[in-house]
């Protein structure tokens, strides 16, 4: 490799290699400096999903700026060849350095303060080194220590593991699904080593391995085979003979507390470790004997009262050991839970004593969901007939009741069975919690704020303001106070605490995500589980003084988030853990094929899109686009293959609409804290303008004569919306049952519909404005209805995924449909509450579907946890 080039780096010479990868000094030509490039292992490099992984933990340490942590230049590529470039520190490793024998302490000190003040940093980041050992730190030959490889571990998997036990490579073990075996044989801490999940403590575990084998001259732990070693690391006792006798009691002491196998015992915090070595340095730590307080004899007395009441507490203690022994600790069982053949989860919550898990699940991809019960000690789940469309579930406290949201209403059903109960109206509902006082505690829509009403039902109360878009609620074990999310207010958006006497709440992160408490042993310090940037972190919090309680730390990467700000996870009482990892937004791509199904070309390339609309010159698409964590509208004009972004709002914007002129767009948005219909001019260049429609809900269609704006509202519910005048809603079709998806005829005489009003999607038309008369034109199901330009035939989409095409006769003496016949498959992406997922041209020859790709939306099971212990 020396004297080629990647990028502007020119290649010079091979300074290294290990698990990670080999290292190359380069010149970077751009800047005039050395760096040091590290060259990803071909195996890892041709792994996308490693790959991608990668890159966003690099992302995240280059936010690292500190003296003592060599710092990350970027991520190169060229011709398939990938490097991470890096700051190049001259000087032998701390590894080689202790391979020349024992440091004394007043050499070996300072190089410690160094390295705890770096790890310190990167935890105050929230970042965890995971593999520090003495050959990712160097030592410059001014003495200055450096910190490599920051982080990797977690970026690399599945890395070959090495024979030697003294400097194994990185392992990466699948050992469990809630945590991955990562880091070094003899550095790894007792819970790493046993694959759980790991937070700082696993640093200040490596930190006292380091420390000790830089004084004593040589490995902590031996042994023949990596394996041999983590054996060692799990049961061996430390032998603090080893040390030289000139180590510093405070240092020992420090030690001792960084080893503890126990992480709850352990040195929670590196900085300490930091300070008492900065005092040892300044020659002012104190020593056992100078903690030793003088007393008089009164004060000896209270002593040896003292020490007579702890006596009697040991003897009674040893009684009780004696003669009722503990049970031992229970295991922890992982096992993943999946949907049925077909389908996919939406959302899922465990009942409170763990035993059950209520699953809102769809059979078939498409359909609607529904309501699973699936027992922990039985294999298969259990329907709850009458849920249809059921999402967000939640326990009552004694769990023999489950409350859902479905059809525009908060219900619950018995874990019995029997019919479903209706408690209240809730237009879009974004979860509920029930205490033991039988209040149950909701959000009705994804802009109000929350509600409360009895478990019996009855009319909701407001319990927080109505303007702040609060959603998912979780009680704590008192029953008044809850946590849940705000998400309109840029100001107030966060994860924040309330209560059932007060409507302002206290914010305690500023994380999009919802959060869900796990209880502490014995009703003591508990746990908060949330995400951030896609990972499941904990932070300990005291639910009697309701305040954070200890350092936040990582649980599981890759969370899965629903309606972007809903992590799929739940927590029992009893310390089970239920949680689904992956993506929400499946991959796509929008495709034309004409009437035979044969496919004319891509539109756009491979993405995740929901919602399309053709101009109605056709040349050019509005579509709702997914990207970084948003959706936005997005335009393509197809004769230049330009696409370009129309909505910039950190809010969710979508469902575009064209104007019949084509000059102007509708679609769903919040501003200023109010969810509603916008305007803005299709050229992009004028202001955006929010409809003053009277009631909140989504564009589905704009008649032809533009008289009328078709509008969806939460409770799946179609309305007319004039486009002069008052703007006031006239019903269309506003039954108990879902209308949903339509689309006005060319002529604006008709409008063709979805409806559920006989247990399965059909398509219908009606009148417009609507009469009492309407026909049904689907015979077998069908969605996503859609006219050819001249009206003489409507098209849509089966439940088998067939594109149908029905011929139309429609006059003034009526309307009538003929026999649907099967077009071709669509592979059609179904996407929840999604209007337009394929568009027709005028003349019905060419259809732009936006397509589902092979590994679009792998079926991810829930995993579950059993004894899960933060």
């Amino acid at each position: 490799m020396p004297g080629q080039t990647l990028n502007h780096y020119q290649i010079t010479e091979k300074i290294g290699a290990g698990g990670m990868g080999e290292v190359w000094r380069a010149r970077d030509t751009r800047l005039g400096r050395d760096a040091a490039l590290k060259f990803l292992p071909a195996e890892f490099a041709l792994d996308p999903e490693r790959l991608a992984r990668f890159e966003r933990e690099a992302q995240v340490l280059a936010a690292l700026n500190h003296p003592n942590i060599a710092a990350i230049y970027g991520l190169e590529e060229s011709g398939g060849v990938r490097a991470l470039a890096m700051e190049l520190v001259e000087g032998q490793t701390l590894a080689e350095r202790i391979a020349a024998g024992p440091i004394p302490p007043d050499e070996a000190l300072p190089m410690a303060r160094q390295m705890a003040d770096a790890l310190e940093a990167a935890h105050d980041k929230g970042i965890v080194h995971r593999d520090l050992k003495p050959a990712n730190v160097k030592v410059t030959p001014q003495g200055v220590v450096k910190v490599l490889d920051f982080g990797l571990a977690k970026a690399m998997t599945d890395d070959p593991a090495s024979p030697s036990s003294a400097n194994s490579p990185t392992l990466s073990i699948a050992a469990t699904r809630a945590g991955m075996l990562l880091g070094t044989a003899g550095y790894m801490a007792p819970e790493q080593a046993k694959g759980k999940p790991v937070d700082r403590r696993a640093d200040v575990w490596a930190f006292g391995v380091v420390l000790f084998e830089m004084l004593a001259g040589g490995s902590m732990f031996g042994g023949e085979t990596a394996a041999e070693t983590l054996a060692s690391v799990i049961k061996d006792s430390t032998d603090w003979n080893r040390l030289p006798a000139s180590t510093p009691p405070a240092i020992r002491g420090l030690m001792e507390r960084c080893l503890e196998k126990d992480p709850r015992r352990r040195l929670r915090d590196v900085g300490e470790a930091r300070l008492i070595i900065e005092d040892v340095i300044a020659g002012v730590a104190k020593t056992p004997s100078q903690s030793v307080t003088r007393v008089g004899a009164r004060g000896m007395s209270r002593l040896w009262q003292a020490a007579a009441v702890v006596a009697t507490l040991v003897a009674a203690a040893v009684s009780v050991i004696h003669f009722r022994e503990s049970p031992p600790e229970q295991p922890t069982l992982r096992f993943p839970i999946a949907p049925p053949p077909g389908g996919f989860t939406d959302t899922f919550n465990l009942s409170p004593d763990g035993r059950y898990l209520a699953m809102a699940t769809s059979v078939k991809t498409g359909d609607q969901t529904q309501l699973w019960i699936r027992s922990l000690d039985t294999m298969e789940p259990r329907l709850m007939a009458g849920t249809e469309g059921a999402r967000y579930p939640f326990w009552s406290p004694d769990n023999r009741f489950i409350g859902f949201f479905a059809g525009g209403k908060v219900k619950k059903v018995s874990l019995q069975g029997g019919p479903p109960q209706t408690l209240c109206a809730a237009d879009d509902g974004r979860g509920g919690a029930w205490n033991r006082d039988g209040v149950i505690l909701f959000s009705p829509s994804r802009s109000g704020g929350l509600l409360r009403v009895p478990a019996a039902g009855g009319q909701p109360v407001a319990v927080t303001k109505p303007e702040t878009g609060d959603r998912y609620p979780s009680f704590l074990p008192d029953g008044r106070h809850f946590l849940y999310l705000t998400t309109t207010l840029d100001a107030e958006t966060g994860i924040r605490l309330g209560s059932l006497d007060s409507p302002k709440g206290e914010r305690l992160f500023p994380d999009r995500s919802s959060v869900v408490f796990l209880p502490g042993r014995d009703g003591g310090i508990g746990h908060l589980l949330f995400a951030r940037e896609n990972t499941l972190v904990a932070q300990p919090f005291d639910p009697e003084r309701r305040k954070l309680a200890g350092d936040l730390f990582p649980v599981v990467e890759r969370i899965r988030m629903v309606n972007v700000s809903h992590a799929n996870v739940s927590v029992s009482a009893n310390g089970v853990l239920a949680y689904e990892t992956g993506t929400n937004q499946g991959r796509s791509q929008l495709v034309w094929f004409d009437r035979q199904g044969k496919r004319l070309g891509e539109a756009l390339a491979p993405g995740t899109y929901g919602g399309l609309a053709l101009s109605p010159d056709e040349k050019s698409l509005a579509v709702s686009r997914f990207e970084a964590d948003n959706w936005d509208i997005w335009l393509l004009e197809f004769a230049r293959g330009a696409i370009s972004r129309f909505t910039f709002d950190p809010t969710i914007d979508a469902n575009p609409v064209w104007s019949p002129k084509g000059d102007r767009l509708v679609f769903t948005g919040t501003r200023g804290g109010r969810f509603g219909i916008i305007s803005k001019p299709s050229s992009g260049a004028g202001q955006e303008e929010p409809l003053k429609e009277d009631r909140p809900g989504m564009p589905v269609d704009w008649s032809r004569d533009g008289r009328w704006l078709a509008v969806s509202d939460a409770a799946a519910n179609l309305y007319l919306l004039p486009m002069t005048g008052d703007h006031k809603a006239i019903p269309f079709a506003t039954s108990q049952f879902a209308e949903l998806e339509a689309r006005f005829s060319p002529d604006s005489r008709w409008m063709a519909f979805v409806s559920d009003d006989t247990g399965r999607s059909e398509i219908y038309v009606q009148p417009v404005p609507p009469t009492a008369a309407k026909w049904q034109v689907s015979t077998g199901g069908g969605n996503n209805p859609a006219w050819r330009g001249d009206g003489k035939e409507l098209y849509f989409v089966a439940p088998d995924g067939k594109m149908m095409a029905a011929p139309i006769t429609a006059a003034a003496a009526g309307f009538q449909a003929g026999t649907p016949a099967p077009l071709f498959e669509t592979h059609i992406v179904p996407r929840f509450r999604v209007n337009r997922r394929f568009e027709v041209t005028a003349d019905g020859k060419r259809f732009l579907i936006d397509t589902n790709l092979a590994e679009s939306r792998p079926v991810t099971p829930v995993n579950v946890v059993v004894n899960w212990k933060p």
